[in-house]
């Protein structure tokens, strides 16, 4: 597979998550600007998905920028993170509707720390089908225990 197919069609799935996020906000039942600011968990947590979305898009074309390859594993890899980047606008939407009780925070949460185990996996899997003299190689070849701890949380 062409590198540009897989960044195409993992940038079409990211999008189509923020557009579902963004569609379940609702313009306000009333015409004061209370009734915008009783729905501010909603709108705080689209903001904050959509900050991270945005974030692993952007880490996303950095990463697959520096393949050189796509191998059966780095597809996988790639589809392992859409599938927990996917469930981000269901989890969001219940933080928004709960106002943030404890327990959808909690699934938003792991769902998170799925997606970053998933980057992991495919950097790891991205960096396998490296040359050790590629930059991916050497610039991962360094990083401490502290730094793939963030990668992932």
């Amino acid at each position: 597979m062409q590198k540009s197919r897989l960044e195409a069609f993992s940038d079409g799935v990211l999008a189509i998550i923020i557009t579902i996020m963004v569609l379940e906000l609702r313009v306000p039942e009333g015409h004061e600007i209370k009734d915008l600011i009783i729905q501010w968990p909603k709108f705080f947590s689209y903001l904050l998905s959509f900050l991270y979305i945005g974030i692993y898009w952007g880490n996303h074309h950095h990463l697959l920028h520096t393949a050189t390859r796509v191998t059966s594993s780095v597809m996988l890899a790639n589809l392992n993170l859409l599938f927990w980047l996917s469930l981000i606008p269901i989890t969001t939407a219940w933080i928004g509707e709960s106002h943030f009780e404890s327990q959808p925070v909690a699934l938003y949460s792991f769902n998170l720390l799925l997606a970053g185990l998933a980057y992991f996996i495919l950097q790891k899997s991205i960096e396998r089908t490296a040359a050790p003299q590629e930059g991916l190689s050497k610039a991962l070849k360094h990083l401490s225990r502290k730094g793939i701890l963030s990668q992932i949380a």
